[in-house]
């Protein structure tokens, strides 16, 4: 059965909403917060929000869209061929959509909050480096970070989903290898391999935040082309 395209973008747009409200959600409104008696999530709760989110909508939305939720991963499927264009353009301005939608949700949440919110650099769960983001790492550390952690993620896209996968396992496999990847990567560029993801809170955050975007719209695409070529020269090996 032929699947609309407006039911493909909806549930990308969904998908990729999602995604950002739980995961810079998580982030932003408990990540660190230790007033009032909390605790906060931690590294590793921020990791299992954002891999759980991915888990949660491939069983949502997997059997309509195969549940992209990032531009990385549907132009390494382009370049696969694996996609349409038309699906591929669809697929994007429905991610960086939701994106936005998203990180605009958290925003307002975040504003109502009674003893009043300022907005920091970097707020929304924003993506960054260098001088007084985390650890200030830099540019040359976070670009690789961020293209070798992409192409791992595809590359277990690619395999899980393949003749050779297990496709019953696949949303799982794919949403722990994220989290895997946020454990790394959080210090360090507080992880994107997403550019919508990466795209939503730096629009409303501004400042830096906008100005290092280019950082996690390029290093991610890269990993995932280079992942897609990779896993073309295998296909054919066999």
């Amino acid at each position: 059965m032929e699947i609309k395209t407006s039911t493909k973008f909806v549930a990308e747009l969904i998908g990729t909403f999602g995604l950002v409200l739980f995961g810079c959600g998580a982030a932003a409104v408990a990540g660190a917060d230790t007033l009032a008696g909390l605790s906060g999530l931690g590294l590793l709760g921020i990791a299992l929000a954002f891999g759980l989110s991915v888990v949660v909508f491939a069983y949502a939305i997997g059997g309509i869209t195969g549940c992209h939720i990032n531009p990385a991963i549907t132009i390494a499927m382009l370049v696969n061929g694996k996609i349409s264009v038309s699906d591929a353009i669809t697929y994007i301005i429905a991610q960086f959509i939701g994106a936005l939608l998203g990180a605009f949700v958290l925003q307002q949440v975040l504003s109502g909050q009674l003893a009043g919110f300022t907005p920091v650099e970097w707020a929304y769960g924003s993506n960054g480096w260098g001088d007084g983001y985390q650890n200030e790492y830099g540019t040359g550390a976070a670009f690789l970070a961020e293209a070798v952690l992409t192409f791992l993620f595809l590359f277990v896209i690619f395999a899980v989903t393949s003749k050779w996968g297990n496709g019953t396992m696949a949303g799982l496999a794919i949403g722990l290898t994220l989290v895997l990847i946020h454990l790394v990567a959080i210090p360090i560029t507080g992880t994107s391999v997403n550019p919508a993801r990466s795209f939503g809170p730096a629009i409303l955050a501004g400042g830096a935040a906008v100005s290092q975007l280019w950082l996690f719209i390029v290093a991610p695409i890269v990993g995932a082309v280079v992942a897609a070529v990779v896993w073309r020269l295998l296909e054919k090996k066999n």
